[in-house]
This record gives C-alpha cells, sequence and structure tokens, in this order.
C-alpha cells in the first residue's frame, strides 16, 4: 500500500481517538436515559486537568489522573443538575460546556502563560506489540500505539459485552427505555442515571487526556474543537452500540485526516475550506440515516417517581 494512504490511515485511526473514547461514554449515559451534551466539556476538562497535573507533578501518570478527576467533577454537576434538580439536560449540557470552556481559558492563562498554552508535557510513549507490529500494513497502524490506544481496544469489546449480554447492561437498558417499569422491578433509577452520567464524563476525558498525553502533549484553550459534537454525532450514528459508534468515529477520523492531508497538499486554497470536512462528514451522514435511527425511549426526559 502507498505510504501516504498508509500514513492518512495512522492519522485518522489518532484523530478517531478521542472521538471514541467520548462516544463510549456518551453511549453510557444515553442508554441509562440522560442525553449527555456535556461531552465536549468533558474532553476540554479532561485535557486541562491532565495537563495541569503533568504539568505540576512531571509525571504522565500524574496527568492521568489529573484528567479523569476534572471529567469526573464535570459529570458530578451534570449529574446533579439533571438527576438531583431536574434541569433540562439540553439547557444543563449547554451550560456546562460554557462554564468549562470559560474556567479552562481564565486558569490556563494563569497556570501557564498569557497565550493559554502550556510548556510541553510529558507523555505517554509508543509501545510496539512484540510480533503484532510487524504485521505489514496492519502492524504499523494498529499495533505501534500507546497504552491509552491499547486500553481502548480492549474498552470497545468490553462496553458491548456489558451492555448486551450482562444483567447490568439489561438494567442499563431498561432504565433508559422504561424507567417506570425499571423502578417498579426494584431498580433504583436515581442512582443508576447518576452514576452513568459521572462514568460517562470520566470515559469521555479520557479522550481529553489522550489529546494532551499523547498527541499534542500541550494544552491549548478550546482544543476539544467541537469533538464533543463530533462523538455525539457518531453514536447517534452508531445506534448507540459500542461497535456502531467505533466505526462512525474511524470514518470521522479519516475525513479529519483527510483534510490535513488536503491542507498540506493545497497551501494555495483558504485551510477553512478542509477544516469543515469532518463537522459537514457528520453532518451528512445524519441527514443521510435519520429515519433509520431510534434512540433509546426515555433519553431526555427527567424520572420521577409516582408521576405519570
Amino acid at each position: 500500500m502507498d505510504a501516504s494512504y498508509l500514513d492518512i490511515l495512522a492519522t485518522g485511526l489518532r484523530l478517531a481517538v478521542p472521538l471514541i473514547f467520548a462516544a463510549l461514554g456518551g453511549i453510557w449515559c444515553e442508554r441509562a436515559g440522560v442525553f449527555n451534551l456535556a461531552l465536549e466539556g468533558s474532553i476540554l476538562g479532561g485535557a486541562f486537568g491532565a495537563a495541569v497535573a503533568a504539568f505540576f507533578m512531571h509525571s504522565v501518570w500524574g496527568g492521568l489522573l489529573g484528567g479523569v478527576l476534572a471529567a469526573g467533577l464535570i459529570g458530578l454537576l451534570l449529574a446533579t443538575m439533571t438527576v438531583r434538580l431536574a434541569i433540562n439536560q439540553m439547557v444543563a449540557g449547554i451550560a456546562i460546556n460554557m462554564l468549562v470552556i470559560g474556567i479552562t481559558s481564565f486558569f490556563a492563562r494563569m497556570a501557564f502563560s498569557e497565550q493559554g498554552a502550556s510548556a510541553l508535557l510529558p507523555g505517554f510513549t509508543t509501545l510496539p506489540v512484540p510480533g503484532l507490529a510487524s504485521i505489514p500494513v496492519v502492524g504499523d497502524i494498529l499495533f505501534k500505539q500507546n497504552l491509552l490506544v491499547y486500553l481502548l481496544y480492549a474498552m470497545v469489546p468490553f462496553a458491548w459485552w456489558l451492555l448486551f449480554r450482562t444483567s447490568w447492561g439489561l438494567n442499563l437498558r431498561a432504565t433508559g427505555e422504561y424507567p417506570r417499569a425499571a423502578d417498579s422491578a426494584g431498580l433504583n433509577v436515581f442512582r443508576i442515571r447518576f452514576l452513568s452520567i459521572v462514568g460517562s464524563c470520566v470515559i469521555a476525558g479520557l479522550g481529553g487526556c489522550y489529546l494532551v498525553l499523547s498527541q499534542v502533549f500541550m494544552f491549548t484553550e478550546h482544543m476539544s474543537a467541537g469533538k464533543g459534537f463530533i462523538a455525539l454525532a457518531a453514536l447517534i450514528l452508531g445506534k448507540w452500540n459500542p461497535v456502531g459508534a467505533l466505526a462512525a468515529c474511524l470514518l470521522f477520523g479519516l475525513a479529519d485526516a483527510l483534510q490535513l492531508r488536503l491542507q498540506f497538499g493545497h497551501p494555495d486554497v483558504p485551510y477553512q475550506l478542509f477544516v469543515v470536512l469532518p463537522y459537514v462528514a457528520s453532518i451528512a451522514a445524519l441527514v443521510i440515516f435519520a429515519g433509520k435511527i431510534r434512540p433509546p425511549a426515555s433519553v431526555g426526559e427527567f424520572f420521577k417517581r409516582g408521576g405519570k
């Protein structure tokens, strides 16, 4: 295979990784009946937490812990607003995204510089898998990655198994489809949704950790750059199935890689024309398949015990 095509495929995978983390988190949350519009804020919060912790602790593992904790705090806020205070889930998600953008921009300028960009940070190194890394084509793309990517390889099938082959997954899906019946069966709908929101944001925050600790090794303001919204499109296109969402994220990652290649190959063309390619791809995919997609029946609806 031509080296340029290999490069596009490898770049597409790297660009898809944060999308896949966010999509997996969104599936968990929305299967429980809560629409998580704060995936964008979770990615950005995870990236900021990872950068700050790695910067001050001089440790990639400290950075990972900081990113997970920051995303978890965002999840706690969203869960409190939607599950406990009954605030509209769309409004809560938008508000949190705006809050995280403002907070990360403000504290990044305080912690790093007036430009809000950090110096180079410690990060995960590439760990080729012995034997598998030497496989032609596939080895270079899939098995010369870092620990976060290998973690993702395990998370996708594990998430599918949990969701569709365990009683935990059945309870989660019941909560998102018909919470009143789940409540009548003795399930604690509030707890399931609360924990699902927090867990969803933590997993999406891993996507932000990947951006900082595995991809660019620094933090810049607004570096999530709409990835949370693309992940939302991917999980919808994938029909709230981890495998389907994986395929959609890879498609969008390849579109992003292609626009980067087009930018370098056509410097005389305004780069903005190429930057919109992943967003156009996500919108087009949703328009084409919109009529064939059915979300969890109770997603976006507040559950009140004893109500109608």
